[in-house]
């Protein structure tokens, strides 16, 4: 069975960092574009770089916007994934180098060169990928599958805007034209992924008996860890792991419901947010395929898989 054909929009950032890994540990990889997001593009590029020399490909990197497409974000990530995105480890400098291409004339490109075959994978705001799809509306009918890690669907977020969730109150005028653009997504959101959380003495058993990717998922981890201990979350949450299960392998999902999705452009306390017309009422598109519900004990094994530690049969 040939494996997915993945083109990967990032921002890495530690959930990031394992969405990465098990990439190339499921698929074929054919790129990695990077936006700002979790921090500053500076450090996204450079930490996409730091991940390829891990893995030991050949994936070629693509920076692209710096900034969203409106207004400038009100918060980054940061007090989450660490100043440079990768836990303030301080890796040295990468040896894979980036390409001159622009992301978004990437993700066109291609597209164009394997029309049909290709799954999207977005882990970060939808800059990138807006901007590709306004440059050419015709995106769409050329990808397989989009797979957004994006969202609160009932309005639990994890932004300082309460209903919002990050990615997509990074930009939310990205995330509002790609999902009016794209006509069939897989909605992968924040909710979602605190119901998928691994229980953490189970995740240290992992991490303790993977290879090299364990031991650098452990040190670039522990910022976060220590940030959801502080906030009350419980387990270990991989939030753009979970969408990359979903892009991997599309029987992980259990359940979804089809729905229209909008993002509030203009409200003072809710601008970001993803409003889900879960009754219909709208008599709008129903667009996203909503992920309710995953296979924890697949998902799992991925996972492991990635880090090297997978259990022998």
């Amino acid at each position: 069975m040939s494996k997915p054909q993945l083109l990967i929009d990032t921002d890495p950032g530690v959930d990031d960092a394992l969405a990465t890994l098990m990439a190339h540990a499921h698929a074929d990889v054919l790129g990695l574009s990077i936006a700002a997001g979790n921090v500053g593009l500076s450090h996204t590029v450079r930490n996409a770089r730091t991940l390829v020399d891990l893995v030991g490909a050949s994936t070629p990197i693509f920076a692209g916007c710096p900034t969203p497409l409106v207004r400038l974000p009100e918060e980054d990530a940061a007090f989450v994934h660490g100043r440079d995105g990768l836990g303030d480890v301080g890796f040295p400098e990468p040896v894979t180098s980036v390409e001159s291409e622009h992301a978004a004339l990437a993700l066109l490109r291609l597209t164009c060169a394997r029309p049909g075959e290709i799954t999207l994978v977005a882990l970060a705001p939808l800059t990138n990928l807006a901007l590709a799809l306004k440059l050419d509306p015709g995106l769409p009918q050329r990808v397989k599958r989009l797979v957004v890690m994006g969202g609160a669907v009932t309005g639990h977020g994890n932004t300082g805007r309460v209903p919002a969730e990050f990615n997509v109150g990074f930009d939310p005028e990205a995330a509002h034209i790609v999902f009016e653009g794209f006509s069939d997504f897989d909605l992968v959101d924040w909710e979602l992924t605190l119901r998928h959380a691994f229980d953490e003495a189970e995740f240290d058993e992992w991490l303790a008996e993977g290879d090299r990717r364990a031991a650098f998922f452990a040190r670039v981890f522990q910022v976060a860890r220590e940030t959801s201990r502080r906030s009350g979350r419980h387990g270990i949450i991989v939030a753009d792991a979970l969408a990359m299960a979903v892009a991997i392998d599309p029987s992980v999902v259990v359940r979804s419901e089809r729905r229209h999705v909008g993002v509030e452009l203009d409200g003072r306390l809710t601008r970001g947010a993803t409003v889900v017309d879960w009754n219909s009422r709208l008599k709008l598109p129903a667009r996203a395929n909503v992920v309710l519900e995953l296979d924890q004990p697949k998902f799992a094994a991925m996972v492991r898989r990635a880090l090297g530690a997978e259990k022998l049969r």
